[in-house]
């Protein structure tokens, strides 16, 4: 999330009551997680596995938790609590807007789209030309519809990023203040939910199709010509490149990279990256071939079984 001018550290530190090092003129221009930084960011940390992530980051103020060793050209906030003190600053730069109408401010709605009845459409939202969106689809603030766009009925773009702090009674959700790109030619099937961005853009790039109920976690990007059959559940930051297709009940985990032209099997689990080209399946999936060969091993166990019992 971009700021709507440039603040300074000192101006920062003293919006959430911190100590500072470095330079108090020292400029900050957007907020942003870990995994979309940009220069001029602040990012928070607050476990001792991320500090040098954090440090070697295209983020060039960090909230940390302590005192931390930063190059020059790098400022630190020192906070008890990184993440509340960053979702602070998220709510205050970007605050909750009540909505009293079916659309919100500051929309951009091309005249050749057909909008049905009962859509909600948030606050600065942008749909293009001969776009088609159903009944029943929500919209929220500050996504990107683009042209030839199909959004299918009861489908939410742009709800709340699926991201907690665990406390020690309760867990509290970080406020999102990204949003969802629908890039040309997309189709999103009934009953689709796609998370907003923690602090960046969820895209789902041109002339991708998603079937029936299927999600797409926060920050995750989608390349061109994917298909996805209906039940995927993509988890939130994970990158697939162009001409992926997932067929039903496919579930991947965060952080993930699915190169191009891979295919994968249904109901397959993916927990690692994926290479190019190939075809997977299983759960924990590896390539097909691969996966067959030890589906038709494990069938031979019982007779091995008998065949070791009777000597």
């Amino acid at each position: 999330m971009k700021l709507s001018r440039p603040h300074t550290l000192k101006e920062i530190s003293e919006l959430i009551k911190c100590k500072f090092v470095g330079d108090p003129n020292h400029t900050i221009t957007g907020i942003n997680e870990i995994h979309s930084v940009e220069n001029g960011d602040i990012v928070f940390v607050d476990h001792k596995k991320y500090y040098e992530k954090a440090v070697n980051s295209n983020a060039t103020t960090i909230i940390a938790d302590k005192k931390i060793n930063c190059p020059t050209n790098k400022a630190l906030i020192i906070s008890n609590n990184p993440f509340d003190d960053y979702n602070f600053l998220c709510l205050h730069f970007s605050p909750l807007k009540k909505h009293t109408k079916s659309v919100g401010l500051n929309c951009i709605i091309d005249k050749s789209a057909h909008i049905y009845p009962n859509v909600f459409i948030g606050n600065n939202v942008s749909i293009g030309k001969n776009a088609i969106i159903h009944s029943g689809v929500c919209i929220y603030d500050n996504c990107v519809i683009e042209d030839n766009v199909i959004i299918g009925p009861n489908s939410i773009i742009g709800h709340y990023a699926f991201y907690y702090k665990k406390k020690e009674n309760e867990y509290n959700r970080m406020h999102s203040t990204g949003c969802v790109l629908l890039e040309n030619n997309v189709e999103i099937g009934a009953l689709c939910t796609i998370d907003a961005g923690v602090s960046a853009i969820t895209r789902i790039g041109e002339g991708s199709k998603l079937d029936n109920q299927v999600h797409i976690g926060h920050d995750t990007v989608i390349g061109k010509n994917c298909l996805m059959a209906a039940n995927v559940g993509i988890a939130g930051c994970v990158q697939i490149k162009d001409n992926v297709t997932l067929w039903g009940q496919v579930g991947c985990a965060s952080n993930v990279i699915i190169e191009e032209n891979v295919v994968v099997g249904a109901q397959s689990g993916i927990s690692k990256s994926l290479k190019a080209g190939k075809t997977y399946f299983g759960s924990p999936c590896s390539e097909i071939r691969f996966k067959y060969k030890e589906m038709a091993a494990i069938k031979k166990l019982p007779e091995l079984i008998e065949l070791l019992k009777n000597g």
